[in-house]
């Protein structure tokens, strides 16, 4: 009996821990990227507007199909005065009450309309492969956003792991420092110094963890993850990449960035308006079918020779004349518009050249940063050695020496924040040629 609540506050003090541990998500890059995608809101936003431009395209194909219709009337008449003398003729006798059904339906089918439903079939085409481009950039953008995250999260990690090994480091030298206190070789500020120094990385410390806490829960939401999970990243891949030239990358982004596609898109439409405009001034030619039924008898089933059920054929030509004249300057508004879309994408190509110079240069300053410090951590160990050397031997101050494990971890600390940045301009440059995936 005594044992049952040491056990029950054993698996109380557990608990917590193992709920925590359900809560641990572990992710490559990729598959942030693939979840992030699969939840986004707003790729489910796009393909919505990618329906809806679908089902506008469908309704206008549907208006190229012949139009039908029916009708059937039902007509009662009430005849108080139903005597009719006209001249001096013999009186007309009506009947006092009549009925009648009338019934028709009738086909009607456009055979030549100036093209005007082919081309706006083709327009509103045009414009669902516009949609389908925006939802292209919008995944694009999701992923970049998520790469973006995830490896801010990754430099928050590498930068605590060599915290951690910072804060190994100082243990060892308090201790050290200590020591040398009690044998009278160093004075009691020496010790300080390092105690503060040690106060010091511990701060930086809690601010790596909250800021890790903060992206952390970013890509939570990113990732659409609840929002209590904690994801653990795996390394990504920072080795230096080879590119090719400049201008591989360039001719790369004018013929895949979306919205230089859009405006090609976009300039069809212009040209398919245009020409739907001048359309207007064409003739239109229809042919229809018509059956009535005519039925006065008064029965619903009328005796026989007692209803006739015409049958009619005709065609229809109608001609607006008036368009020849006050169609004019629409066309020419038209043509002002398309070539707007042409400037437009002189600028955003022009943007686009510019955008990806910048992004391959940035990469070129990564990748050289990433071998300078490499050189500068072989620099600052010497130097950490050295005076780590001196100060046993007291020929250097502890503030000598604090000063360059502070330069080598820093150091440290600058090379994993590059691979880093590398890692990332290189997405960044593959993102602004329109696809980072390649």
């Amino acid at each position: 009996m005594i044992h049952k609540p040491i056990k029950l506050s054993f698996l109380a003090l557990l608990l917590p821990g193992m709920l925590y541990a359900q809560n641990v998500k572990k992710l490559s890059l990729q598959e942030a990227v693939q979840l992030g995608i699969a939840n986004s809101k707003n790729l489910k936003l796009s393909q919505n507007k990618i329906d809806e431009a679908v089902a506008r395209l469908n309704v206008v194909k549907d208006n190229v199909l012949p139009s039908a219709s029916a009708s059937f009337i039902y007509n009662h008449a009430e005849i108080p005065t139903n005597t009719l003398s006209i001249g001096g003729g013999d009186p007309i006798h009506l009947p006092k009450r009549a009925d009648a059904f009338v019934g028709t339906a009738a086909v009607e089918e456009v055979i030549y309309g100036g093209g005007r439903l082919k081309l706006a079939t083709e327009s509103t085409r045009l414009l669902t492969e516009v949609a389908k481009l925006d939802a292209d950039k919008d995944q694009e953008e999701i992923s970049y956003v998520v790469i973006n995250t995830y490896y801010s999260l990754y430099k928050i990690a590498q930068s605590k792991k060599v915290i951690a090994q910072n804060l190994d480091a100082i243990a060892s030298q308090l201790k050290q420092a200590q020591r040398f206190f009690e044998q009278g070789i160093v004075t009691k500020n020496d010790v300080l110094r390092f105690q503060l120094q040690q106060a010091n990385v511990t701060l930086t410390q809690l601010e790596a963890e909250n800021n890790r806490k903060i992206i952390n829960y970013n890509l939570d939401i990113l990732l659409g993850l609840p929002e209590n999970t904690d994801v653990e990243i795996t390394e990504p891949d920072n080795g230096i990449k080879t590119v090719h030239p400049l201008n591989s990358y360039v001719d790369m982004g004018l013929s895949t960035r979306q919205e230089l596609r859009q405006l090609d898109l976009r300039n069809q439409v212009a040209e398919v308006n245009v020409k739907s405009i001048k359309a207007n001034t064409l003739p239109t030619v229809g042919v229809g079918a018509n059956l009535y039924y005519i039925n006065p008898s008064g029965g619903f089933i009328p005796p026989a020779n007692q209803f006739i059920v015409p049958v009619t054929l005709g065609a229809t030509v109608s001609w607006n004349i008036g368009t020849l004249w006050n169609n004019k300057n629409k066309v020419s508004e038209a043509r002002v518009q398309q070539k707007s879309v042409v400037l437009e994408k002189d600028v955003q190509s022009d943007n686009v050249k510019t955008e990806i110079n910048r992004n391959y240069q940035n990469y070129q300053l990564a990748v050289n940063k990433i071998q300078i410090l490499e050189t500068s951590i072989a620099q600052a160990s010497e130097n950490d050695r050295l005076l780590e050397s001196k100060y046993k031997n007291n020929v250097a101050s502890a503030i000598d020496r604090i000063d360059a494990e502070t330069l080598l971890y820093q150091s440290k600390i600058n090379l994993e924040i590059a691979k880093a940045d590398a890692g990332l301009a290189y997405y960044t440059l593959l993102k602004s040629t329109g696809k980072i995936s390649q």
